[in-house]
């Protein structure tokens, strides 16, 4: 029998795809992975590392291998949690996704160049002094980590929509984050289908001990995968919002770590019992 609703606690990360490896880099510039690390021996376990920033790029839809420096343990990262994480530089180092995430705002974003940032002091596009942006403090691993988050999804009664209900502690403290889905097609490598946002608009400002809440009601999110052209939803991505932006019915300007970090996500495609038609 199809499920009406599920609850799931999602997981820490700091990845989108597998490449680049994080959407976060320290200042050194290599990448601070929380997520799937490719092995040479072709396993790919959940784990903490920092993965060299002349880690090479497989084909896209390859697993490659990561270049461990170091492993993390995400449960005691020691001297590792005073580490202050910064935004990828552009263009994205060791990327192999082919796709432009704001076709209509921002065509030419592969082309853009831009040093990395730590995410506190990231750019905001025509900010000025006088605009009052809030200071935030240095965003630290030991302080990402920390971040928890639950979702419960309810298929409506006509089976025609879905709403997904968020609850989240823990989070950076008063900062703009986004939440986006992650469809069965968009990382195909036959032909991915772009990322979007989970709801418009999809934004949330967490108080200042980082909690926040937020929901989002979207038209058929799973139909049935036999059904011709079906594109399921079957992953969320929380998104650390560096800009202090929101994109309409993008997710980002350049995504994977340019301007949007992965926070939360789900470690495993997920929402297999639930189904909606158009």
């Amino acid at each position: 029998m199809t499920r009406a609703a599920a609850t799931f606690t999602l997981s820490v990360t700091t990845q989108g795809p597998l490449y680049p490896p994080s959407e976060i880099v320290n200042e050194e510039g290599d990448f601070v992975v929380v997520g799937r690390i490719p092995r040479a021996d072709g396993t790919l376990p959940w784990a903490g590392a920092i993965v060299s920033a002349r880690t090479a790029a497989p084909p896209f839809g390859q697993p490659g291998v990561h270049e461990v420096l170091r492993w993390i343990d995400l449960d005691a990262p020691g001297e590792l949690s005073g580490m202050v994480l910064h935004t990828l530089p552009l263009p994205l180092p060791c990327n192999n996704y082919p796709m432009l995430f704001a076709p209509e705002q921002r065509p030419q974003a592969h082309r853009e160049q831009r040093a990395s940032f730590p995410l506190h002091r990231a750019p905001v596009p025509d900010l000025r002094d006088e605009d009052g942006r809030r200071e935030l403090a240095p965003v630290t691993l030991g302080r990402w980590l920390q971040a928890r988050g639950e979702l419960q999804v309810s298929v409506a009664p006509d089976a025609r929509s879905a709403l997904f209900e968020f609850s989240f502690e823990h989070l950076v403290p008063d900062s703009l984050y986004t939440v986006m889905s992650l469809r069965q097609r968009d990382l195909d490598p036959e032909g991915p289908t772009r990322p979007g946002p989970l709801g418009v608009p999809n934004v949330f400002v967490t108080d200042a001990q980082g909690r926040a809440r937020y929901w989002a009601r979207l038209p058929d999110p799973f139909p049935d995968p036999a059904r011709p052209g079906a594109n399921r939803i079957i992953n969320v991505v929380v998104l650390f919002m560096s800009s202090q932006m929101s994109h309409g019915g993008a997710i980002g300007w350049y995504g994977l770590g340019g301007d949007i970090h992965a926070h939360l996500k789900l470690k495993a495609p997920a929402f297999l019992d639930l189904r909606t038609q158009g």
